[in-house]
């Protein structure tokens, strides 16, 4: 059955959401909401409809038997007209009077095996799961397309516990791309302007990817049906800014060695373009953070209002959220600088600090997570483990405590974060791990007096910060440029004979993180040598 689902509309009868205006006109408007475009999307099947909802769910759980039947009569004449398909939500015998094109049925509705007897083999018939043994089960018992959710709270789902995020659609997509039976996938729950392409990008899975978006108050709410429809298929038709410059999997260095011999071309285009480097952190660090990006040629901005974002993220630089200090207005302004910046495509890291020390910086993480997409994720192994939800982790604060686990272990652990959140996730310790997901590396350079001073780790996060806003194409090379220029003057630092203990090393790292940057410059690449790289086969 060729059903096109990529802009699902599930319609709302409350009169909040109305406002008095007439359903069946707002799904007319939002059916009419499109333009006839090739889609190049990142959804799995493209439309080429000249609609802008392809598909209709008449959803009403209040309204008695009769009235159902009215408005479902009236918004089929609409669809039909469209040829668009008309979905009921639950009630078969409401679709059977209409003659609608199928059925919607959650996990405590009526059996799919009796509404597939009741409708037959032609009718469409969907379920909502929020696990992959639901969907499974869907897939298994002839389902033709499951609703995955809920992706993020919204007044209808505020039990957290429903709330899967991307991560959650990701691992139903990678179980059903598995199976031999085929269905379809749609995500639902609290997709919008702000979120669609991402929740997109961010869920699709190895071999498959969601074959569209259910939306409800994005469309159903908006002032104007007819340009939200339209503005929400137009963000479907393309990537988002942020991946929009990534190099193909297939063209990406895999050799370290060629990565480390390109890493001088970075550096020098750092001291010829000057990137901004716009930091959102603590006040404990803001001058360390911002000696340290104008050592190495970047130009800093201690800004933590969020206001300031939208003017700064045109500006071609990056963005780093620091959590060194968490309050209810901090968290409101990295979510308005992460959405200014992810609409620019400019690249945005996440420094975690204590992501396991407390509950609300724990709630803190995962609203981050939601509400945007972070480029690159960096923190110790606790914060790490914490972001990726890996047992109950408790932090006594900042501390980068090392637990037991093998060098592989963690290289998995830091492979298994950045494949999910589909980034850069750096792992820092004694050694440190990288991975995009599918190169993993480990770096087992810098100095012990970087783990005895304020600040280290912020300032880690400006350095390759600033190396992101050069090279935006391979963030990994990006990233392991910045960690070693980081961490080789670290070293240089604390050979020097005037350095005697963590006081004098600040202004001396300082120092040799300039001089590097002018050898560089000059054609002395000579640092590098110290570099130790080693690729993780896992």
């Amino acid at each position: 059955m060729n059903v096109d689902y990529s802009l699902y509309l599930v319609t709302d009868s409350t009169k909040e959401l109305l406002r008095g205006r007439d359903l069946v006109e707002i799904v007319q408007a939002a059916i009419k909401g499109g333009k006839r475009n090739q889609l190049s999307l990142p959804i799995s099947r493209a439309a080429h409809h000249n609609v802008g909802v392809t598909i209709v769910q008449f959803r009403d759980k209040t309204s008695e038997t009769r009235e159902l039947i009215r408005v479902a009569k009236a918004l089929h004449a609409v669809t039909e007209q469209y040829s668009i398909p008309l979905i009921i939500n639950d009630r078969v015998d409401v679709a059977l009077a209409v003659g609608a094109e199928g059925i919607h049925i959650g996990q405590d509705d009526i059996d799919l095996q009796i509404v597939r007897k009741l409708l037959g083999d032609k009718a469409i018939i969907g379920v909502s799961v929020s696990s992959v043994d639901e969907a499974v089960r869907a897939a298994k018992g002839g389902a033709n397309y499951v609703g995955i959710g809920a992706l993020f709270a919204t007044d209808t789902k505020k039990d957290s516990k429903s709330i899967i995020g991307t991560a959650g659609v990701k691992k139903v997509l990678g179980a059903l791309s598995a199976m031999d039976e085929k269905v379809s996938t749609v995500a639902i729950g609290g997709i919008n302007t702000s979120n669609v392409q991402r929740v997109i990008y961010q869920s699709k899975a190895s071999f498959k990817a969601l074959d569209g978006v259910a939306v409800v108050s994005a469309i159903v709410a908006a002032p104007d049906t007819h340009q939200a429809a339209q503005e929400l298929k137009g963000l479907i038709r393309q990537p988002p800014a942020f991946a929009t410059t990534s190099v193909q999997k297939s063209k990406k260095v895999k050799d370290c060695r060629a990565l480390i011999q390109s890493i001088p071309a970075i550096v020098k285009m750092l001291a010829q373009t000057k990137p901004l480097c716009h930091n959102m952190t603590n006040l404990v660090v803001q001058n360390f953070a911002a000696n340290i990006a104008l050592a190495i040629g970047a130009s800093p901005i201690m800004s933590s209002y969020g206001g300031e974002a939208a003017d700064l993220a045109q500006l071609n630089g990056s963005l780093v959220i620091n959590m060194g200090t968490v309050t209810p207005a901090s968290v409101e302004s990295y979510i308005t600088a992460l959405r200014a910046y992810n609409t620019h495509g400019g690249p945005v890291i996440l420094d975690p600090v204590g992501a396991g020390a407390t509950q609300i910086r724990k709630d803190t993480v995962s609203r981050l997570l939601s509400e945007g997409y972070f480029d690159m994720i960096k923190g110790n192994e606790q914060e790490i483990k914490s972001v990726l939800g890996e047992g109950n982790v408790q932090q006594r604060g900042v501390d980068s405590s090392s637990s037991a686990l093998t060098d592989t272990d963690k290289a998995k652990l830091t492979k298994k974060l950045a494949v999910r959140e589909r980034n850069v996730v750096l792992m820092t310790g004694p050694t440190d791990f990288l991975s995009d997901g599918e190169r993993t590396f480990a770096i087992s350079n810098g100095h012990e007096y970087l783990g005895k001073i304020t600040g280290s780790g912020c300032t880690l996060g400006t350095t390759i910060a600033s190396c992101l806003a050069i090279q935006r194409e391979d963030k990994l090379h990006a990233a392991l440029t910045g960690i070693l220029l980081f961490e080789i003057a670290s070293e240089h630092a604390g050979l020097r004979e005037d350095v005697k203990g963590p006081g004098t090393f600040v202004p001396a790292f300082i120092d040799e993180l300039y001089q590097i940057t002018k050898q560089t410059a000059a054609g002395n690449y000579g640092w590098l040598a110290a570099s130790r790289v080693r690729e993780m086969e896992i």
